[in-house]
């Protein structure tokens, strides 16, 4: 006999029969030589049973209807049976039940149906507490989780209760040779993945965070700016083709104000404001943290607004982010900077050359930027506050130098 074969069968219990003279009738699953029965709901006069074919007597109405509840219920567990066989996972009798009733025990939750409960409780909140953009990012992390479980185990899902160290090692592994991401991608995966396995944890699923001693692989912040000498190359330079002389303004503007490619689309004329000191001020929401962004406009950023005035709504002309990172690859050759640029490293050229190599407080970078938090901003420019001491140290050792 197949043990794997799920078997199902009909019976009576003819020592309980109720006042009424009937037996209740039982559903009795036997799965893996383990057996689960309950209770249907249905009574029958004992006279009115056929327990070979596992059926009322036909003849009456009452028999029909019981006949049409149980074939319901057999179909509902056998497709309880085939759902759990496409997880793919090991199962028993007992989940078969739970699962025609349309429950999960929590122990017996699994890695994807959990995270699939996760993404769906987390699409309702989207344009409330979360952006579509982020609830994406989950989604990415769910598909290379699933694609994980299925290359290491050769299952569609794998048990909640059996996560441990070991899985998220071999899961980095996977995420390093064969989706061969960087480690600072890595690190944003294995953050995203663990907020649905501490909710899971908070909920009851699992009894301890099985990542508790996990820590994020070592990532080297390179911050990649114009230098002042770079940055009066772009600007000084004239190109003759209309293209690229609008991608480097863009550029340039951006280079004075810090904005993203997000807020430097979608800038309007009515983010342009006068603020306490008399002076023009950008004013808007950043796309990324929904911070306000306040950020006074610089004179060559005002000159190059001036340039594209025009009728419109939008303060600048419209042009796509991925056209413009190709036009500035081409800009950088011309020129003559070799550097892979790209629209975000005005963003960091703002912050490094115009503003910390002018002895702008990292605080106020901060504000600028818009950062959520002054760690951000220390995490990523440290260094060029430490660069731009040494070279002012430089100078000042030419000075002290002794004849």
């Amino acid at each position: 006999m197949n043990q794997n074969k799920l078997s199902v069968r009909f019976v009576i219990n003819k020592a309980k029969i109720n006042k009424s003279g009937l037996c209740p009738i039982s559903c009795r699953l036997t799965f893996k030589q383990k057996r689960k029965a309950f209770s249907t709901g249905e009574f029958i006069n004992i006279l009115d049973w056929n327990a070979k074919n596992q059926k009322a007597n036909p003849k009456t109405s009452i028999g029909q209807q019981i006949n049409v509840q149980l074939q319901i219920i057999l179909a509902n567990v056998k497709k309880a049976h085939l759902k759990l066989q496409m997880l793919e996972c090991e199962f028993n009798a007992d989940d078969i039940y739970l699962k025609y009733l349309g429950k999960v025990d929590k122990k017996e939750d699994y890695v994807i149906s959990y995270f699939e409960k996760f993404l769906a409780k987390q699409f309702k909140l989207i344009g409330k507490d979360l952006k579509l953009s982020t609830w994406k990012k989950f989604e990415y992390v769910y598909n290379d989780v699933k694609g994980f479980i299925k290359s290491k185990y050769d299952k569609m899902d794998y048990p909640l209760i059996s996560l441990n160290q070991s899985f998220l090692d071999d899961f980095v592994y996977y995420l390093k040779t064969v989706k061969n991401q960087k480690q600072v991608t890595i690190n944003k995966v294995v953050q995203r993945f663990r907020k649905p396995i501490r909710m899971a944890l908070a909920e009851g699923y699992l009894e301890k965070d099985p990542f508790a001693l996990h820590k994020p692989g070592r990532v080297i912040k390179e911050v990649v700016f114009l230098s002042t000498r770079e940055l009066r190359l772009l600007e000084n330079h004239r190109f003759n083709q209309p293209r690229l002389q609008l991608v480097k303004d863009l550029f340039i503007f951006c280079c004075y104000t810090g904005l993203a490619y997000y807020e430097m689309s979608n800038l309007q004329k009515n983010h342009i404001v006068v603020g306490f000191d008399g002076n023009q001020w950008i004013r808007m929401k950043r796309e990324k943290t929904e911070k306000l962004l306040s950020v006074p406009l610089l004179p060559k950023a005002h000159l190059i607004l001036k340039k594209y005035k025009n009728d419109d709504v939008n303060a600048l002309p419209k042009f796509s982010n991925q056209k413009i990172n190709s036009y500035l690859k081409e800009i950088a050759g011309i020129v003559g900077i070799d550097k892979s640029i790209s629209h975000h490293v005005a963003r960091k050229t703002f912050a490094s050359t115009v503003l910390l190599y002018n002895d702008v407080p990292m605080e106020i970078v901060s504000e600028l930027l818009g950062h959520s938090s002054m760690k951000i901003t220390q995490e990523y420019y440290a260094k060029v506050v430490q660069k731009r001491v040494g070279v002012e140290m430089e100078i000042l050792s030419k000075k002290l130098k002794i004849e």
